[in-house]
């Protein structure tokens, strides 16, 4: 199976915006009450057998069991009866709102995630149609259960031989988005490695440092409107709170932070398509970027936004037939490309790379991007090679010892 996800601006009426917004509240409340309800579940059993909270204790039958996602959906039903207001949404975009809440659950003890937490008012910013009915699209509209035909700016065409699996309605400063997700009954292959190579290594100074010498400028995409945010925010906390002046000065701090994560988005799409275009395999550093946000330079570590530009070209390399393969970064700035041997560890002010076993100099970025190549090639079965210009040569070694190609 083979999904893609198409992203469309939706352009409602007035009616509909409205009804989006109360599905919206109806499923922050949904939420919130399901993870009360977990919540209690889990305080009432984390008290000690022979003593009791000074504060409170949560008294539930010790039979009680666990609240799932199922046993959740069957209270929901139930509870239409007692609050009308939920018969106004769809059956199945409030089921979808709990299995938000049951995978919440799941990350945190899979994935070491922190906590669910409580939505507050417009926190809850999207919700899913599981389904759509027969033949749901038209020319410029899509048919939502219950809500009817919307308006969309359709930017492309949308496959015939696709079948639509969800449609997810997004509220964002700028508008309101359809993302529909298509899924076709086909196998694709992986790529496999291919001779030509690129070793990249990301940093501050360049945001990506190719082996070839190719070495891309890092923006500061929140740094360089630091003070315009600071400013809209300062006039935010001036106004009186729920007012329509603050939310219209809300509105416009959201769309800072919007336009910001847009412009970088589309600079990490171009950079990686960049690479793309000079290689067939790509090999990057394996950081642990979680441990590089808390540094001193956290700030500036999640304004490059290396997290999301791996993903980003990961799903470049796929669309493109590229190889893509993660190594391992321990000390790749502290071993030369050419010989092999460790130079120290550098200084940040040290920004070229001299080797003193064998002479060899280029710019520190581009030496770590080298190492990072030599650690990929090495386990798909090629060999790297230094020749006297400065410039890396790869040969594969026996295809049938190692499996590709």
């Amino acid at each position: 199976m083979f999904s893609l996800t198409y992203e469309f601006r939706l352009q409602p009426t007035k009616q509909q915006i409205e009804t989006f917004q109360d599905w919206l509240e109806i499923n922050r409340k949904v939420y919130n009450y399901a993870l009360a309800e977990r919540k209690d579940w889990y305080k009432s059993r984390s008290c000690q057998v022979n003593a009791c909270s000074l504060r409170s204790e949560y008294i539930i039958s010790a039979d009680t069991p666990r609240p799932t996602f199922a046993t959740q959906c069957k209270s929901l039903t139930a509870a239409k009866e007692q609050y009308p207001d939920l018969k106004r949404v769809q059956s199945q975009v409030l089921q979808q709102t709990l299995k938000r809440l049951e995978n919440a659950f799941t990350f945190m003890w899979e994935r070491n995630f922190g906590f669910p937490r409580f939505k507050k008012v417009g926190q809850l910013r999207s919700f899913v149609f599981p389904q759509l009915g027969k033949e749901p699209f038209k020319r410029g509209f899509v048919k939502l259960p219950v809500i009817g035909w919307v308006r969309f700016r359709q930017s492309r065409d949308i496959p015939t031989d696709a079948v639509v699996k969800q449609a997810r309605i997004v509220k964002r400063s700028s508008g309101w988005y359809v993302m529909l997700t298509l899924q076709w009954n086909v196998s694709v292959p992986q790529p496999v490695p291919h001779t030509q190579a690129l070793g990249v290594d990301v940093g501050l100074m360049s945001f990506i440092a190719a082996s070839n010498g190719l070495c891309v400028k890092c923006p500061k995409f929140f740094v360089d409107l630091q003070c315009k945010l600071r400013l809209l925010q300062q006039r935010v906390s001036r106004k009186k709170l729920g007012s329509n002046n603050w939310r219209k000065a809300q509105g416009k701090v959201q769309k800072l932070h919007e336009h910001i994560a847009n412009t970088r988005k589309d600079f990490h799409w171009k950079v990686a398509h960049l690479l793309c275009n000079q290689a067939k395999t790509i090999f990057v550093e394996d950081l642990n970027l979680v441990g590089l946000s808390r540094g001193m330079l956290g700030k500036h570590c999640l304004d490059a936004g290396w997290g999301q530009f791996f993903q980003i070209l990961k799903q470049c390399c796929f669309k493109r037939g590229v190889y893509f393969q993660k190594v391992d970064s321990r000390k790749t700035s502290q071993i030369c490309p050419n010989c092999g041997t460790q130079t120290g560890k550098k200084d940040l002010s040290e920004r070229v790379h001299v080797c003193k076993n064998c002479g060899y100099t280029t710019d520190r970025d581009v030496a770590a991007a080298q190492v990072v190549l030599n650690r990929g090639c090495a386990p798909v079965g090629q060999t790297v090679k230094m020749l006297d210009e400065g410039k890396f040569t790869r040969t594969p070694m026996s295809q049938e010892s190692h499996g590709f190609l």
